[in-house]
């Protein structure tokens, strides 16, 4: 093996020898113009780059980070790319929503090359490539979407983009990582219309905001008015069951005092001299009585002898007399007769009288 491959070193050594300034210049101008490396036998390939490598023009193999060694005119480094995270700029562009507004979008692309064969053989320019992709598949998912839909779902419109880019872009070792919208803009006239959507709906939520004020006022101060009349018609009931209640206390107290007062009149009465003291003070009831006929009523009815006291006095005592009489009448009677009657003779005198 050691002995084949110094063969052909000392074969192209010779050849080198023949052309060897002419083909080192064709080799540096190449490379140049490519900006690709220049086989120089030893090579340090850089961390995050795989260098694709073509032997006679057929793909050989892929240098890995670190120290690598070619074969001079033989081996030559074709592609070099980047393991990196690439951003790519999408170019603005115009798209047309579901309800017919035109719009101008660009975007930003997230890229990394997963696999370095793909990325170098599978399509000439990956970059263009995606772009162009990203580009075309952003105007067919707006095309879904109304001009309301894209500003309040652009988390799933690139998420979208960025399935249908990874769908294609396999074939081509690609993956498309992220993609984000940097602006959306929309004509003078639409955004003029937008402005005063915003405002009309500010409005609204100001008006409906203070009508809820407004109900919840009412209905606070209804029900500190229900509350308060509840409240006064309690205090009512409780003052009509305490008047109530006084005046069956007063009107009982009246009726014992009235009745303490009726028994003890009963027994002076029954004492000696008690007709006598009963009938003085009939007397003067009378005349107190009389006394105040003018000052309580305009008809005044007065006897035939209205300057005579003396037989004003005989007269009251006269019918204090004659309702005892007939009390005791009755007395004596209620004990000797059947109760019927007692009471037939109770009302004639009732009659009588």
């Amino acid at each position: 093996m050691l002995r084949a491959v110094s063969r052909v070193g000392g074969a192209l050594l010779r050849g080198s020898q023949i052309n060897g300034p002419k083909a080192w210049s064709v080799e540096v101008r190449r490379c140049a113009s490519s900006g690709t490396p220049m086989n120089t036998v030893v090579l340090f390939v850089p961390q995050q780059e795989a260098w694709v490598v073509e032997r006679m023009g057929r793909f050989h193999r892929i240098l890995e980070p670190g120290l690598n060694i070619l074969i001079p005119f033989l081996d030559r480094i074709r592609y070099v790319q980047s393991l990196k995270e690439i951003v790519i700029n999408v170019p603005e562009q115009s798209a047309v929503s579901l309800d017919n507004v035109s719009l101008q979008i660009d975007g930003v692309l997230y890229l990394r090359v997963m696999d370095p064969y793909k990325a170098s053989y599978g399509v000439e320019d990956p970059e263009y490539a995606v772009t162009q992709l990203a580009q075309t598949t952003m105007r067919s998912e707006l095309g879904k979407l109304s001009l309301d839909k894209v500003f309040r779902e652009r988390e799933s419109l690139n998420s979208s983009i960025v399935h249908a880019i990874n769908q294609a872009s396999d074939y081509w070792g690609i993956k498309c990582l992220r993609y984000e919208i940097k602006d959306i803009h929309v004509p003078p006239k639409v955004r003029d219309a937008m402005q005063m959507q915003v405002e009309a709906e500010r409005r609204k939520r100001a008006m409906v905001l203070e009508s809820e004020g407004t109900r919840e006022s009412a209905i606070n101060v209804a029900e500190g008015e229900k509350q308060s009349q509840i409240l006064a018609s309690e205090a009512e009931r409780e003052e009509q069951i305490n008047r109530a209640a006084g005046d069956a206390n007063a009107i009982l107290a009246r009726a014992k005092a009235r009745g303490e007062a009726i028994r003890l009149v009963a027994e002076a009465l029954n004492k000696q001299n008690g007709n006598a003291a009963a009938s003085l003070s009939i007397a003067e009831q009378y005349v107190t009585a009389f006394s105040k006929l003018a000052q309580e009523s305009n008809t005044i009815l007065l006897p035939a002898n209205t300057g005579d006291i003396s037989s004003m006095v005989t007269q009251a005592l006269g019918i204090y007399s004659t309702v005892t009489k007939n009390m005791k009448n009755i007395q004596q009677k209620s004990s000797s007769t059947e109760p019927a009657e007692a009471e037939q003779f109770t009302e004639d005198l009732k009659e009588r009288s």
